[in-house]
């Protein structure tokens, strides 16, 4: 994801990201990251790559109780990982639910099922984006339910978003994540109520991982402030992903300063 791309939310070796977090946080990029890999829909056939997500999967189990049997072909991954679950105590859940959105992302793109409504593609959500957020808030000790709230209304947005400046070429890959009882322009607005809910985390967040998430959720806005300027009846397939000009990222840190 650029600054708003599939698990690009990680900072990774960001110099705004505390230097005692930076393995933390890359173990965990590189968990997420490779397993989308896996998934990635390329040339492999939808039983392979089922197959191989589910051996990633078996390797998880396996690292997150402790068997000894360590991964033969991901151990750059899961080794790094233990570590980092044992220094940091993190919640397992949400690295089960990561895998769990990408086989059904697998399988919905294999039999072009799509998101009958918001509740549904929600759900998904729920799954594929706010683990990051959950797991990112227990690094830096943030606990509390209001916290996490935030966190899912950001993080979800922030798919939501992807999708939306992406959909032209998700429809040429045969992917659809507009939910069928909504318009585009709903979807629109709806990610940016999402997105302001959030917003006040920012505070939360101390530090320069404060200002990363700052600029995370203004990135995230002037995404949504170019794709609500287009034509509301143009082709969803002709259209372009929007980019961020210099005027753009002085528009976003003014506006991360004001926060």
């Amino acid at each position: 994801m650029s600054s708003i791309d599939h698990y690009e939310n990680f900072p990774v070796a960001s110099w705004l990201c505390p230097a005692h977090l930076r393995g933390a946080v890359q173990a965990l990029y590189h968990f997420a990251r490779t397993a989308d890999d896996l998934v990635d829909e390329g040339d492999t056939p939808t039983h392979h790559r089922l197959d191989a997500l589910e051996e990633y999967r078996a390797d998880l189990q396996s690292c997150l109780h402790q068997t000894g049997t360590p991964s033969l072909r991901w151990p750059h991954v899961f080794n790094p990982l233990q570590r980092v679950l044992e220094q940091f105590q993190l919640p397992t859940q949400p690295l089960l639910d990561l895998l769990d959105a990408f086989e059904q992302d697998v399988v919905y793109t294999s039999i072009g099922q799509t998101y009958k409504n918001r509740a549904e593609l929600l759900d998904y959500c729920r799954r594929s984006a706010n683990p990051v957020g959950r797991l990112m808030l227990h690094l830096f000790g943030v606990h509390d339910a209001t916290a996490h709230a935030q966190s899912d209304a950001i993080c979800t947005a922030l798919q939501l978003i992807n999708f939306w400046q992406d959909r032209s070429q998700d429809l040429l890959n045969d992917r659809d994540y507009l939910p069928q009882d909504h318009t585009l322009e709903q979807e629109l607005r709806f990610a940016r109520t999402l997105m302001l809910q959030g917003a006040p985390l920012v505070h939360r967040v101390k530090g320069r991982a404060g200002w990363e998430l700052r600029a995370v959720v203004q990135g995230g806005l002037r995404i949504l402030d170019k794709l609500d300027a287009r034509t509301p009846s143009a082709d969803h397939r002709q259209l372009t992903r929007p980019t961020l000009k210099k005027t753009d990222y002085a528009c976003i840190l003014w506006r991360c300063i004001r926060m």
